[in-house]
């Protein structure tokens, strides 16, 4: 059986888990999030226990059995606490500020770049050069950071770009003038 598939997930007060079916749908303070579960997984909410059962020892649903119960204990924690990811805008004259439910960005083109936020992920601009992304569903925000952060990828010759908070940007060498 799988190890964390096994798992019960506890459920911390002020969080509501309803199974009907398929459906696993979690409300806490800081949102609601919903989850189908796959087929050959089931879940079961006793009181302040969530638990993630797998119907055949089927390799593809022993695969899923960890995977659902590891997305239902993002679910949980979300809802309670919320997730963050940290941004940060390096490069002269790179910078950001937030326009209602928009990021305005100038990022070295020659316009400015507006990037819708989802529903769900809000956004904080500090200093003009760090964005902070908060939400409850954790797989979403990740998404939003990773489009964020294709806008300008951080060049290795430079350094210039989006970058992720604590990510270490290896440098290349660029070309020598003169060198034979």
């Amino acid at each position: 059986m799988s190890r964390i598939g096994k798992k019960p997930i506890p459920i911390p007060q002020g969080v509501t888990v309803a199974v009907a079916g398929l459906t696993v749908r979690v409300d806490g303070p800081r949102g609601k999030l919903s989850h189908t579960l796959p087929a050959g997984v089931s879940a079961t909410a006793d009181g302040s226990v969530l638990t993630v059962e797998r119907d055949s020892d089927h390799r593809s649903v022993r695969a899923l059995h960890g995977l659902t119960r590891s997305l239902l204990a993002n679910m949980v924690h979300g809802v309670k606490d919320g997730f963050e990811r940290k941004l940060e805008i390096v490069g002269i004259g790179y910078r950001a500020q937030l326009a209602g439910q928009n990021l305005q960005l100038a990022l070295g083109y020659s316009h400015p770049v507006i990037f819708p936020l989802p529903e769900g992920v809000q956004a904080e601009v500090e200093k003009q050069v760090s964005i902070t992304l908060r939400g409850a569903d954790k797989a979403l925000l990740g998404q939003t950071a990773a489009q964020l952060r294709a806008l300008r990828k951080p060049d290795p010759y430079k350094g210039k770009g989006i970058k992720y908070a604590g990510e270490y940007i290896r440098r290349k060498v660029g070309k020598k003038a003169g060198a034979k």
